[in-house]
């Protein structure tokens, strides 16, 4: 079998690890960050390590090395309708071109990753490149269990630049801010850890002690998803019998560990007098849904009344917010919490049937791949893609309840992982003694876009920067309205500009044209008082008693005061205040656009 080193002419494995490392484990701990966006950073480590990381794998692939299973390809067709549906959203659901360009950008890197991936299995260089992703992952998975731990158990120890901070009393975060986040990410370090150790790259022994501290750290998360994932470790280890016996134990018994850490901690928490977060999180008390019986109740409200063209890639938050729900989830949703809603939502029932079968279709063939690679010439291939499948069920099963592949830190290692499963990998051959130079050229187009998702990153992030000086200006920073002015020529953060612009003018009508944008972005309770005083200041009272109706049905306190003048008796021939009245016409969230 190929591998990588400087014997066959390729990169070596040590270059190989440390991308991989930058790839996987970079995003996973960076705490800076700056506003707007609190994870933004992460995002841009994604896109340049994963970047550096496929075109390091690129240089050994052959010219014309491109997957060809027909797994592949569907995984790759369903990509290119979401690409498509991106593209065409501005023309027909007025989404901003910034965000548009955004989401399509990201979609070409998942693509590129997992066309990447198939094509290494293919030319059969799967074993090393799987190889360096699982010691990416182990590095990512034992720095955030340490971060994890502090967290919890230190956290007066934790500045918050270098560690995160938890925004919730006694659970672990990890640096990524989401305790579902750190522990999905600490499952794949487990499943990554244990591969390494039946690969023989770790010891056995080493591995398992090295998966222990992970499963405690998804026990400090309080994740219920992260108490999901044990059931799919312990269902890898039922079925999958290519593994150790002490391994497939190991997994087995990994619900019934994730129960005794659970009892631990809890134990412990009230020994030291110390907080556990997650103790309250199997009670049932409260709404055991946080939520998501509610936003999916709503969600499949709005197919029924759009059921063939949706409401537009990326309008889910827009439509969502401005349609009627008296009794909607009191948080600002911009996502269903559930993958096939939100396609169905956003893309309408037929493209989102297409969507999803051609990831139900790639699906079912990575797991024939997985369960035929023990068998002739692909036999030594087994570990590796049914290690990889585990990762991919794991995240599926986590997008039924959350949005992780919103997120280009667990979107682009999914991607690689379900292309890994897709590939083919051809009988073992040795190569020609006459094989020249050109045909140990690497395949140009994949290095190529390999190149260009490194830059694209890099440019990500300076274009980032243009709107950072808005909410966080320097001591010598130029005047708000000229950093808006900069920031609105922003390719990819111009709905930021626009926000500050409309939240912040002492008449909002006279930043209108902000509202083209911004609501487009995350409707809030600050952004729809500006929209409605700008719509009534501008004279549309009826859209602006609707926006305001709107935010009504969210409770929020921080419209106590706008609304506060409701609650009081009129003065004799006075008028309401326009947000104390309901529309007189029917409108609907295809008014506002």
């Amino acid at each position: 079998m190929t591998t990588f080193g400087p014997a066959t002419g390729t990169p070596p494995r040590s270059l190989v690890a440390a991308t991989a490392c930058v790839a996987v484990a970079s995003p996973a701990l960076i705490a800076y960050n700056v506003p707007p966006s609190a994870t933004f950073f992460n995002q841009a480590a994604a896109f340049v390590g994963w970047g550096a990381f496929m075109l390091v794998l690129t240089i050994a692939l052959a010219p014309r090395a491109w997957p060809r299973s027909a797994g592949i390809a569907a995984l790759l067709g369903a990509l290119a309708l979401l690409l498509l549906s991106a593209l065409a959203a501005p023309f027909w659901a007025a989404l901003p071109w910034a965000l548009a360009r955004s989401n399509a950008g990201t979609l070409l890197a998942a693509a590129l990753v997992a066309a990447v991936a198939a094509a290494l299995v293919d030319a059969g260089l799967g074993a090393p490149a799987f190889r360096a992703f699982c010691i990416g992952l182990v590095v990512a998975g034992l720095a955030s269990a340490v971060i994890g731990i502090l967290q919890v158990y230190a956290p007066g120890w934790i500045d918050g630049n270098w560690i995160a901070q938890s925004a919730i009393e006694g659970r672990a975060v990890g640096n990524l801010r989401q305790p579902n986040h750190l522990s999905s990410l600490l499952l794949w370090s487990i499943v990554a850890a244990l591969w390494l150790g039946e690969a023989k790259v770790l010891r056995r022994p080493a591995a398992w002690l090295i998966a222990l501290p992970l499963l405690f750290v998804v026990v400090l998360s309080g994740s219920r998803t992260g108490a999901l994932g044990t059931l799919t470790l312990a269902a890898w280890g039922l079925l999958d019998r290519r593994l150790s016996r002490p391994a497939r134990a190991a997994l087995l018994l990994a619900p019934v560990a994730y129960a005794l850490m659970w009892a631990g901690a809890i134990e412990w928490a009230h020994l030291s007098k110390q907080v556990f977060g997650g103790e309250t999180r199997f009670t049932g008390s409260g709404d055991v849904s946080s939520s998501r019986f509610g936003i999916w109740s709503n969600t499949i409200a709005l197919i029924k009344a759009h059921p063939w063209l949706g409401v537009g890639f990326g309008e889910f938050n827009f439509a969502w917010t401005l349609t009627p729900f008296p009794h909607r989830p009191v948080a600002f949703f911009d996502h269903t919490h559930n993958l096939p809603l939100q396609f169905a939502v956003e893309l309408g029932l037929p493209l989102a049937c297409v969507v999803l079968g051609l990831l139900a279709w790639a699906l079912v063939q990575a797991s024939r791949n997985a369960i035929a690679a023990g068998r002739g010439a692909g036999a030594e291939a087994a570990p590796m893609q049914r290690a990889a499948l585990v990762m991919v069920l794991m995240v599926a099963v986590h997008s039924l309840l959350e949005y992780p592949l919103w997120y280009a830190y667990f979107l682009l290692p999914a991607a690689f992982a379900f292309g890994f499963c897709l590939g083919t990998p051809a009988p073992r051959r040795e190569a020609p003694a006459t094989e020249g130079a050109a045909d140990r050229e690497p395949t140009r187009p994949f290095v190529l876009a390999s190149m260009v998702l490194v830059l694209g990153g890099l440019l990500a992030l300076y274009d980032y920067l243009r709107v950072v000086v808005i909410f966080a200006p320097p001591a010598s920073a130029a005047s708000l309205a000229d950093r808006i002015a900069d920031g609105r020529r922003s390719v990819l953060f111009a709905q930021h500009a626009d926000y500050a612009a409309a939240t912040t003018a002492e008449h909002p009508s006279q930043a209108m044209a902000s509202f083209a944008s911004a609501p487009h972005y995350l409707l809030d309770a600050r952004l729809m008082m500006a929209w409605a005083n700008a719509l009534n200041e501008a004279g549309d009272v009826e859209r602006a008693r609707y926006v305001a109706q709107r935010l009504r049905e969210f409770h929020n306190d921080q419209a106590e005061a706008f609304f506060a003048p409701c609650a009081r008796a009129p003065k004799a021939g006075a008028v309401l205040p326009f947000q104390c009245q309901a529309p007189t016409r029917e409108l609907g969230y295809e008014d506002f656009r």
